[in-house]
Formats: structure tokens, sequence, C-alpha cells
């Protein structure tokens, strides 16, 4: 991987988050992947439970929330990127983001772990 496909995934990632399509949120993760929200979770296992979690009851009402999340640095498979997700609700709140992520050699995300602190 190199920084520009890493932020053609970002790019991806947030298209899908967007969507809510599972196509596009499956295709973006390996079929083992491991994905963490937080780095103390128990990782989800599997590209479905990827799908079904960011499907379930607990998703973001579409059309309240945008992001924008760049490469920061690559080494050979993995990969780090920081942005920021904000959500228009009220309060509106912003998020400062920190992923960490491995990829495959087909450019899916096989780990992924996020750090996300909210602004004042």
């Amino acid at each position: 991987m190199d920084k520009a496909e890493v932020d053609r995934w970002l790019e991806a990632y947030v298209n899908a988050w967007k969507s809510y399509d599972p196509d596009e949120i499956g295709a973006l993760f390996a079929d083992d992947v491991s994905y963490r929200y937080h780095p103390y979770d128990q990782p989800l296992e599997g590209r479905q439970a990827v799908v079904d979690s960011w499907l379930g009851e607990d998703r973001d009402e579409p059309g309240t929330y945008d992001a924008s999340y760049r490469t920061v640095a690559v080494d050979g498979d993995v990969a780090v990127a920081t942005g920021t997700s904000s959500y228009t609700g009220d309060p509106p709140r912003v998020f400062h983001n920190c992923f960490v992520m491995r990829f495959d050699a087909d450019g899916r995300c096989s780990e992924y772990t996020e750090w996300y602190v909210q602004a004042p």
C-alpha cells in the first residue's frame, strides 16, 4: 500500500458509511478482518460482523454527519490515518480520529483499530 491507495480507501470508507450499503461496506474489509472501535475492545471478527455492526441499531442517522481522513504514514501493509468526524445534531459534535490499519494483498483492510476524542 502507498499513501494514495490508503487515501482512496479512506474516501471509500466515508462513502460506505454515508451510504449504509452493505456491499460498499463489505468491499472495504478482508474476509477475516479484526475490527476495533476502541483499542481496548474485543474485536469484531470477520467481514460480515463489521457489516452487521455498521448496519445495527446504533448507527448514525443519514445526513447528520460527515468526515474527512487522510493518511499520515504507511509502512508496508500498515497505515496510520487521522481526521475528523463531524455531527450536526444539537449540540453539534466534532471528533478527532486516529486509525491504525493493516491491509491484505488485495487492498482490503484486515486489521482496524480506531482512537477518537471529542473536541471540547
